[in-house]
């Protein structure tokens, strides 16, 4: 019997010569020889494939039965075809499961109760580039029953001269949203689907991205170990206990949709935030915008992982006797970075962003007044002139000329809920706070006071000195992710970035691991899967965003960072990490999280010539980005109020790839080739040695409101797809877009496309 720590360890099988099945006995039942019957009761969340390589591939069912509460003997065959005429010969091979015989056509495999009833299956010993069939059994008193067949394919011989196709999906939110892009996807003939984030989402109908309907709706059985939440007078939960998590991989793997999807590839994935916690760094979640209750939940972070070892089909780093440890601390108790060969010409490169990454650098419970960068720091680093961003700030809030001051916050920091140390510690002073800043709160209660307080007057500031503020970086609010994750003012922020200590992403140990694995790569393209967006997205509210006259009063601070989130907000190993790539030849990004199509050819700050390729997909079923922006403009404390943001998300595409010039002249991205914000849907690349092409399927968000998984759905459905075709050429750093039949290549000096 197999140990009860052993299970997590995936099931090892070396398969050997193919066999062809003879008259039905009893037990042979089990080989596919005897008529069965074909039951998702047993099998809800059917099958699925994952991590190809030359000679393996992981096999993963669930399996459903009783109680729930007693493990269950099933049994594994392969097959070279899908009548399964031609049986592979399998022998048990790990030291933790006793092999019964010389090998046969049947491997016995258990499903715990304690784990969920998954069960995964390592088969070694497959031939390279070829497709094979398998299914699963389960006997019982009633007979012999059957998962759906499962489709799967290895990755062709590192020397083998042969193209390769694939898709690339994230962000599959399950609430309101039909997997529409998915039906499309399982009609596609290609080699695997990289999946780069956002499988689940572990929220049960946040407002800001979720609109769950009587369809497309979950709700905890365990919610007692769920985090109750509140936005806009809605009621949702969170999940934090491995039941809920658990919960929500079994309801997004019962959609036939999806289903189709592992049953005809092999899916090779990573996760983004969702898996455990939206805009999440280490085992820390952000739903409370800093407060101290959610930082460093270890059991929830670890219940989130546990679940994605069991339902995702991986092939882990550590080897074949790697095992989940529950003892074990995150990000210890599991590894997700791993690479793939595919012939030779594709070596994919497969990362985590989320594990060992460092909080965001503007705090969101940061006191928006506190001044971060003095002027003697600015003079250093920007010389004798003082950056535009750069505002006064009254040098010691403590002085007895600024009492007034200090006792005005005092007194209204039970209101405004911030803390009356002003973000300062007992042994920090001075304290140093904007004055700008004073201003804008005296400003705010001498609309609601009789007794007016006085503002600080431009001749009085005039003698003060310039620094950064939190305020100056667009925190307007206390607990706010407005100025610390989103909508962050970008000069203002690069300078403060650039003072700051290095903040990682990827860790030392995945760092190193990632630039030594592209550096002595071979293969003619390696292909990052990266989570989130490389190409900077930055837009510019000095550009007119609608026809009508501008309004008279002055518009939000111009250049935002929309999203601090993601690489922007963490520029130094961006830059560090692109210079990697953009010294080998022939690198490209293919990225998710966005919720957004884009094509671009990102460099670092410090060179204009040095880039590489990125191709961003969109989301799956997540609402688009579009849809999120308005969303995010309404809530801004100031945006809110200004009448011209209102545009910002219905020109988000433009806004996004153009910017203005210091005479007001408007002007393209450089870097940021296309953008599609308001589509769903997937891309397939096909590599070979020439070439890389990317074809963008785009399906509006109107077309996810009812299902289209049927194949009388399937013209219906067509109807509904656009294209854009993207490519880059081996031995360039040059992107090309398909128009009307030629290709049109970028030209980022013009920030154009080329006749």
């Amino acid at each position: 019997m197999m140990r009860r720590r052993d299970f997590l360890r995936a099931t090892l099988v070396t398969a050997g010569s193919v066999v062809v099945p003879t008259a039905c006995s009893e037990e042979e039942g089990m080989t596919g020889a005897c008529d069965v019957n074909e039951d998702d009761t047993f099998f809800p969340q059917s099958v699925a494939s994952g991590d190809p390589r030359p000679e393996s591939v992981v096999l993963w069912t669930r399996l459903v039965d009783g109680d729930g509460k007693t493990d269950l003997n099933l049994a594994l065959v392969v097959a070279l075809d899908e009548a399964f005429t031609q049986l592979v010969e399998l022998r048990l091979t790990s030291s933790t499961v006793a092999a019964t015989g010389s090998g046969g056509t049947r491997v016995p495999v258990t499903a715990r109760a304690e784990f969920d009833h998954c069960v995964k299956v390592k088969v070694n010993g497959l031939s390279p580039g070829t497709t094979y069939y398998y299914r699963f059994y389960y006997t019982t008193g009633n007979g012999c029953f059957s998962s759906r067949v499962g489709r799967t394919r290895t990755a062709p011989a590192p020397d083998a001269d042969v193209p390769v196709r694939f898709a690339f999906v994230s962000c599959q939110d399950y609430l309101g949203r039909f997997y529409n892009a998915y039906a499309a996807l399982a009609r596609q003939e290609i080699d695997f689907v990289v999946h780069l984030g956002d499988y689940i989402y572990e929220t049960t109908g946040d407002p800001s991205s979720q609109t769950p309907s009587q369809e497309r709706t979950i709700a905890f059985s365990d919610v007692e170990g769920a985090i109750a939440l509140e936005a806009d007078d809605i009621e949702f939960h969170a999940a934090r206990s491995l039941s809920n998590y658990r919960e929500l991989y079994r309801t997004y793997r019962a959609d036939r949709a999806l289903q189709r999807v592992h049953e005809r590839f092999p899916m090779i994935a990573t996760w983004s935030d969702h898996e455990f916690s939206d805009d999440c760094h280490g085992a820390t979640a952000t739903y409370l915008d800093g407060q101290g209750a959610e930082r460093g939940d270890e059991d929830r972070r670890k219940a989130a992982n546990q679940a994605w070892f069991e339902y995702m089909p991986v092939d882990y780093r550590a080897g074949d006797d790697f095992q989940y440890s529950t003892a074990a601390k995150h990000p210890d108790d599991i590894t997700i970075y791993r690479d793939f060969t595919f012939g030779k010409h594709v070596h994919l490169v497969m990362t985590d962003l989320r594990s060992y990454r460092a909080d965001h650098l503007i705090p969101e419970d940061a006191f928006p007044g506190k001044v971060v960068v003095n002027e003697a720091s600015l003079v250093e680093k920007f010389g004798a002139v003082t950056p535009p961003f750069a505002s006064p700030y009254i040098p010691d809030i403590d002085a007895e000329q600024h009492r007034i001051y200090r006792e005005m916050f005092e007194e209204i920091a039970p209101t405004f809920g911030f803390d009356p140390s002003l973000g300062y510690g007992p042994s920090e002073r001075p304290r140093i706070i904007s004055a700008t800043f004073v201003n804008t709160i005296v400003a705010k209660l001498n609309e609601q006071r009789e007794e007016q307080l006085p503002l600080i007057g431009k001749n009085e500031m005039a003698f003060f000195e310039r620094g950064i503020s939190y305020f100056d970086l667009g925190k307007t609010d206390y607990l706010s992710k407005f100025g610390s994750r989103y909508f962050v003012i970008k000069d203002a922020f690069d300078a403060v970035s650039d003072l700051a200590e290095d903040a990682p992403v990827m860790g030392d140990a995945q760092s190193a691991w990632f630039k030594d694995t592209i550096e002595k790569s071979e293969s003619t393209w390696k292909v990052w899967g990266n989570e989130y967006c490389l190409s900077q997205l930055i837009i510019d509210n000095t550009i007119p965003s609608s026809e009508e006259p501008p309004p008279e009063d002055p518009p939000p601070p111009p250049r935002f960072y929309m999203s601090c989130d993601g690489w922007d907000g963490f520029r130094k190993e961006r830059n560090d990490i692109l210079g990697t790539l953009a010294a080998q030849s022939n690198v490209v990004a293919i990225t998710g999280d966005l919720h957004a199509f884009v094509a671009g050819t990102p460099a670092g700050d410090t060179s204009s010539s040095m880039n590489i390729v990125e191709f961003v997909v969109a989301a799956i079923s997540s609402a688009t980005y579009r849809s999120l922006l308005r969303k995010q403009v309404a809530a801004h404390p100031i945006l809110k109020d200004v009448p011209q943001s209102a545009n910002i998300a219905d020109n988000i595409e433009k806004l996004l790839v153009e910017s203005a010039t210091a005479d007001g002249a408007t002007v393209r991205n450089p870097r940021l080739a296309f953008c599609k914000a308001a589509s769903n849907g997937f891309c397939v690349a096909e590599a070979n040695a020439d070439e890389f092409v990317v074809t963008m399927h785009m399906l509006p968000d109107s077309a996810l409101a009812a299902p289209l998984y049927e194949e009388a759905d399937e013209a219906a459905l067509k109807e509904q797809i656009t294209t854009e075709r993207f490519k880059t050429v081996a031995g360039t750093r040059d992107l090309y877009r398909e128009e009307g039949g030629k290709w049109k290549k970028w030209n980022p000096e013009a920030a154009d496309w080329d006749a």
